[in-house]
C-alpha cells in the first residue's frame, strides 16, 4: 500500500508523513493527496498522540548541504549560473513543504482555520517545487545537482516551541526575504532571456505574498490571544533570534500586502543599518 492510499487517523498524522517522505516526487503526491484529503473534510483534528520533537525531515541524498558561505556564486548570465540560481530556490521551496506541514504538525490547539491555512500553504509550496524541477529538467539539470544550505529547517528546529515565535520568525522573516529578493531576481532572468523562468517566479511571488500574509495574522492572532504588543514581539523576537541584524533593501509594496504595517518596517529598515 502506498502512502496516498493509507487511512490517516487525524491531519496532525497526514502532516507529519508528508514531512518524513524523502522522495521528492512522493512527497509531492502525498502532499496533494493530503491536502485534498483535509478540504474533502476526511481529517480530523484529534489525535491523541503528541507532536514528536523535531528531527531531520525527510529529505534525498542529494543535494549535499554546506554553509551558506560555502555555496558557489551564480552567476544568471550563464545557463548554468541560471540552472543554479532555480536550483537554489527549487531547495527553499522544498524546505518549505516541510516547514509548512511542521505548522500544521507541531502546533495544537489552533483554530480549524490556522489549519487550512497551512494546508493551503503546503499545497501551494509543493507546486511551486513542481514547477521549478520541471524547469530544471528543461534545462537539462535536476534538483541534487547542485549543493545547497539547511537555514530555513534550523529556524523550524529554533522555533518548534512556540507558535507565536515560529509565526514570526518564517514567514515574516525567512519566506519575506523571498519578497524583497524575487523582483530582482526576476529582473536578471528577464535581461538574459529566460522567461519560462520569470513566468514561474512570478506565480511565486503572488503566492508567497499570501504565505506571508498568512504568518502576519496568526502571528498577530496569538500576540492577542497573550495579551502582548506585536510590535515590541516582533523587535524583541528579531534581536533575541536574529541579534538585531536584518537584511535589507525590502520590497515596501509586497511586504504591505502580506500584513507589514509602517512602524515594522522602521523597525526593520533600523535594524538593516545595524549590518
Amino acid at each position: 500500500m502506498t502512502r496516498t492510499q493509507e487511512n490517516f487517523s487525524s491531519l496532525y498524522a497526514a502532516a507529519r508523513a508528508c514531512i518524513e517522505c524523502a522522495h521528492p516526487n512522493e512527497k509531492l503526491k502525498l502532499s496533494s493527496h493530503c491536502v485534498n484529503l483535509w478540504q474533502q473534510g476526511e481529517l480530523s483534528l484529534y489525535d491523541d498522540q503528541l507532536p514528536l520533537p523535531i528531527s531531520e525531515p525527510g529529505r534525498p541524498n542529494k543535494p549535499v548541504l554546506v554553509l551558506p558561505r560555502n555555496l558557489a556564486r551564480r552567476k544568471p548570465g550563464t545557463e548554468a549560473g541560471r540552472a543554479a540560481l532555480i536550483h537554489a530556490i527549487a531547495h527553499i521551496e522544498f524546505n518549505a513543504i516541510n516547514l509548512a506541514w511542521d505548522a500544521v504538525y507541531r502546533f495544537r490547539g489552533m483554530p480549524e482555520n490556522y489549519y487550512s491555512d497551512w494546508v493551503k500553504v503546503a499545497g501551494e509550496e509543493a507546486l511551486h517545487f513542481q514547477l521549478l524541477s520541471e524547469r530544471l529538467i528543461g534545462m537539462g539539470y535536476s534538483y541534487g545537482d547542485f549543493e545547497a544550505h539547511d537555514g530555513l529547517w534550523e529556524m523550524a528546529q529554533d522555533t518548534a516551541h512556540d507558535v507565536l515565535v515560529r509565526m514570526a520568525l518564517v514567514p515574516r522573516v525567512l519566506e519575506a526575504r523571498g519578497l524583497d529578493v524575487t523582483p530582482g531576481m526576476m529582473e536578471r532572468l528577464k535581461s538574459a532571456g529566460d522567461q519560462a523562468s520569470v513566468a514561474i517566479l512570478e506565480v511565486i511571488l503572488r503566492d508567497e505574498i499570501g504565505h506571508v500574509e498568512i504568518g502576519s495574522r496568526w502571528f498577530h492572532y496569538c500576540c492577542e490571544q497573550r495579551k502582548v504588543e506585536p510590535l515590541i514581539t516582533f523587535r524583541n523576537l528579531l534581536q533575541q533570534y536574529m541579534k538585531g541584524f536584518v537584511k535589507g533593501p525590502f520590497h515596501y509594496p509586497a511586504r504591505m500586502q502580506a500584513g507589514f504595517n509602517d512602524a515594522e518596517m522602521q523597525v526593520l529598515e533600523q535594524m538593516s543599518k545595524n549590518q
